[in-house]
């Protein structure tokens, strides 16, 4: 699982868009929030959402970071045109977080919720299962609060309905132990079906059948896209606070939105000497994974992915792009590329082999000047044909390159790679 955070924004719309039908109508959720970005102004979104100029506002900004009361970064109980100001005063200045610094560029606006009662819940995976953790004492101090959170684990294989759920509800009035019990079963099976791998709302409150979370944050599992891109929607991964995307990055990321194919790119460091040039998103978190379990994480220069079949000009795109970054500049010892993959179900082989074969042409040259190595891991359609012209070119151009099919496990030819990385070094 790749987890990947999303804007509060995000998760709140794929709340109300699905909680009445986990909670068989029990539970409601009306969603009422608004994201004002530097191309969306709240004017315009307020002719959609007139609510926003009726009601009782709270602002805070929507990047991928918490505590923003504490570093006053939230407008509480405030008019549409208060908001409006605090809104035009704060965007695209330049704000520190801790120790990050980075431009302030999305806000999120909702109605402003008075707590009679505040809550803490969170869903989150782990090896054997999810945890559910909950407690009657929610708020900014849930951490030094923490010896009042109740938690139990869901199996990965157990159904929420056979797990008795008393425990973590033992705070709870009698009166409202089964609403809360709808609650905590439905926000778990919207958790689990679209694929999250944290949700937490802290606080909020609930009443009468109505679900009020204040603050959401929220981790997607980023490979269940092509299973879950509708119930989702329109999603967006941003980047974390404070980081901006390189050129390169950016290039993809243009290439992706233009495709009905998935192409993701992220530097990890650009001095690496471990890169990768992995077909989907299952598999580049094994390759990724199986670097940083042999000791090499510090090494690895780059994540991401190509899959959903691209065409053979995308995927040259694509890897003319990585070839680039990665023969920029020298290292101390040699380093390896890893085109790997595990066994495509629809995506031709062959056709996006001959995208990297034209690559491999284009940069022939530097990849021998630097010494680079390559290994090559490929199965699916046509793969037979993609492998017999990926090792012809890599003969022809006296390139350093190992082949394998399927027959090579994924992890396997990662070592392999690692083991003679270390003999260049």
């Amino acid at each position: 699982m790749a987890q990947r955070g999303i804007r509060e924004y995000d998760a709140k719309r794929i709340l109300a868009n699905h909680i009445e039908r986990f909670s068989n109508g029990t539970v409601r959720y009306r969603g009422r929030v608004a994201l004002v970005t530097p191309d969306t102004g709240i004017e315009a979104l307020s002719e959609e959402k007139p609510w926003l100029k009726t009601e009782k506002l709270t602002v805070k900004p929507d990047q991928l970071f918490g505590k923003r009361g504490k570093h006053g970064l939230l407008a509480v109980n405030v008019t549409y045109d208060e908001a409006k100001k605090w809104i035009e005063e704060r965007m695209n200045t330049t704000v520190t977080v801790g120790k990050t610094s980075g431009k302030l560029t999305h806000f999120l606006v909702q109605p402003y919720i008075e707590l009679a009662k505040e809550y803490y819940l969170t869903f989150a995976g782990h090896r054997d299962g999810d945890y559910i953790h909950f407690s009657t004492a929610g708020g900014v101090d849930i951490e030094a609060n923490w010896d009042k959170v109740t938690t139990i684990n869901i199996p990965i294989d157990a159904k929420i309905a056979d797990v008795d759920l008393s425990p973590i509800l033992k705070g709870v009035s009698g009166s409202e132990k089964e609403q809360f019990k709808n609650l905590v079963t439905a926000l778990f099976h919207l958790y689990r079906e679209l694929q999250f791998g944290f949700l937490e709302f802290n606080p909020f409150t609930f009443k009468d059948g109505e679900f009020l979370p204040v603050d959401t944050v929220a981790r997607l599992d980023d490979t269940a896209h092509f299973i879950c891109s509708e119930a989702w929607g329109e999603i967006e991964f941003p980047v974390p606070f404070g980081r901006e995307l390189r050129l390169e990055e950016r290039y993809i990321k243009e290439l992706d939105e233009k495709s009905g194919a998935s192409l993701k790119l992220t530097i990890l460091n650009p001095r690496g000497r471990v890169w990768t040039m992995v077909a989907g998103g299952g598999a580049s978190v094994i390759y990724a994974d199986t670097v940083v379990d042999l000791a090499f994480g510090d090494e690895l220069a780059n994540y991401g992915e190509y899959s959903g079949d691209p065409s053979t000009d995308e995927t040259y795109e694509y890897a003319k792009t990585l070839l680039d970054l990665m023969t920029k500049d020298k290292s101390a010892g040699c380093k390896v590329l890893i085109i790997g993959g595990g066994i495509a179900n629809f995506t031709d082989v062959a056709k996006t082999f001959d995208g990297i074969i034209y690559a491999l042409e284009d940069y022939a040259e530097r990849l021998k000047e630097q010494g680079i190595k390559i290994y090559v891991r490929r199965g699916g359609p046509n793969y037979e044909v993609g492998l017999a012209k990926i090792r012809e070119v890599g003969r022809r151009l006296g390139l350093d390159m190992e082949v394998h099919g399927p027959d090579m496990h994924m992890t396997r030819v990662v070592n392999i790679a690692l083991e003679n990385l270390k003999g260049g070094m």
